[in-house]
């Protein structure tokens, strides 16, 4: 195996594959050893894409043939099991779906494909994408690379943790708290959530709620992020919340030289940070400053007087709670604790739904009034650096707070629908990553993928990955 080329971006693959110094069937082959070699301990991967190597023996046809070849061609990807993949597997984290293999791929998969990426595989996640953790009665429970003792997140937590562990170079996840950026963070890769809408759900289950679920790529480079970006955006005619063209962009993609104003805000506003975490997000402000960017310290007033998880809460337990009644009828023996405790959750009265739906109107109010003066939001991702499996609550300097905290500064881009990237700029004392979240106004994602290219170039950690030894496998 060559781990040149497992830790190698999708972008830097594809180069390589169109200059002809490696070939697509030795690509496919490192990622197919990597993840026989750190699969067993971290158990991400859930399910092979059995044509995932006669693929690649057909793109390596296609370039010595000099076929037009499209910006993925013959690289890997992986992609969270919520996404429908025609003829592979998908299980949804859950025994009620064992065995269900989809006709037709899901948007994302299908546009990941025509781009010439070649599905290798698909990763772990809780029971219906719908918890903090990656953990299931299926597939059991994915461990963070970094150290298995640690969560690597959810629900996009078997993607973030095979990207981070070299098993692929780049993929699918969704996203409707937290699921791209917390595990992106907690594993120390790249996620994009973009603006609600901006890439379609379709094929995503269940059909039905979305308005705050989110389809995004992570990865291990910021270009990398921007290409999927660029590939997975845009209406596809089936998912009536994706509208907006790509072309539409609020950000700097419009004015590239413009001068920016960034914000950064660790407290108050999203409650007890860690220290490591808090004194990261002022390290990447300063690197941001010393790029030239102007920075200041902000505050939020939203945000220090409206809690959006619990928004989000009671909402969407009310919107998901049909769907997963509809698919679990039958079945309650095999439903997992997870998706038990929407079950469970008393029901949102009509007065509260609608008091929650006008708090986050205002909530939109009060970001639309900090973009008017703003380019973005520079800020945490999660409170804390991966914690411990199955952790009940946190101990934040000296602060018992819930579990559920660690969404405090994802939910707000949720429920507004504000577009957010987490990236690594940082490591804890114990030699965890430490993630940083740049936030941008809605249709400006440009913004951020500007911004994350510049902290990416002043970043301390942008070459570090886990080692076998931090994963418990004997090199």
């Amino acid at each position: 195996m060559s781990t040149e080329l497992i830790y190698q971006d999708a972008t830097r693959l594809a180069e390589l594959i169109r200059t002809m110094e490696v070939s697509p069937v030795e690509v496919m082959q490192a990622h197919i050893d990597r993840i026989h070699q750190t699969n067993p301990k971290i158990n991400a991967i859930v399910t092979m894409a059995d044509d995932a190597m006669k693929a690649a023996k057909d793109a390596e046809i296609a370039v010595l043939a000099g076929e037009k070849l499209g910006p993925l061609h013959g690289v890997p990807f992986t992609a969270k099991d919520s996404f429908d993949t025609a003829g592979v597997l998908t299980q949804l984290g859950s025994p009620i779906f064992k065995g269900r293999v989809p006709d037709t791929d899901a948007t994302g998969i299908a546009r990941m494909k025509q781009a010439g990426g070649i599905l290798l595989a698909k990763t772990n996640l809780p029971e219906f994408s719908y918890w903090i953790e990656s953990d299931n009665l299926l597939s059991g429970r994915t461990l963070n690379p970094w150290n298995p003792d640690r969560t690597p997140g959810g629900s996009s937590g078997g993607e973030s943790a095979a990207i981070a562990a070299g098993m692929s170079p780049i993929g699918l996840a969704t996203d409707v708290a937290i699921s791209v950026r917390g595990p992106a963070a907690l594993t120390g890769v790249i996620g994009l959530k973009a603006t609600h809408g901006r890439i379609p759900m379709t094929g995503v289950w269940p059909r039905v709620p979305r308005r705050f679920w989110h389809a995004g790529p992570m990865a291990r480079s910021v270009r990398d992020i921007a290409l999927a970006y660029a590939l997975l955006a845009g209406p596809d005619g089936a998912d009536g919340f994706s509208t907006s063209p790509f072309s539409l962009d609020a950000g700097v993609g419009a004015v590239p030289h413009r001068e920016l104003r960034v914000g950064w805000l660790v407290e108050p506003g999203f409650g007890a940070i860690d220290n490591d975490v808090a004194a990261t997000v002022v390290m990447a402000a300063e690197a941001l400053k010393s790029a030239g960017v102007i920075v200041e310290e902000v505050r939020i007033p939203v945000l220090e007087q409206i809690n959006a998880l619990e928004l989000l809460w009671k909402l969407q337990a009310m919107e998901t709670k049909p769907a997963f009644r509809k698919a679990t009828a039958g079945h309650e023996e095999l439903i997992y604790k997870h998706v038990q405790g929407v079950f469970d959750t008393p029901d949102t009265s009509i007065e509260d739904f609608v008091i929650a739906e006008q708090q986050i109107e205002t909530m939109r109010d009060g970001f639309a009034q900090y973009f008017a003066r703003y380019d973005a939001l520079l800020c945490p991702v999660t409170p804390v650096p991966a914690h411990a499996h199955d952790a009940a609550e946190f101990v934040i300097n000296g602060q018992t707070v819930s579990s559920l905290h660690v969404m405090d500064a994802t939910a707000p881009l949720s429920v507004t629908g504000l577009p957010g990237m987490s990236m690594p700029f940082g490591m804890s004392k114990d030699g965890l990553p430490i993630g940083v979240q740049l936030v941008a106004p809605w249709f400006a994602e440009s913004t951020i993928l500007h911004l994350g290219s510049l902290l990416e170039s002043l970043s301390p950690v942008v070459d570090l990955h886990p080692s076998l030894a931090n994963m418990g496998i004997k090199p």
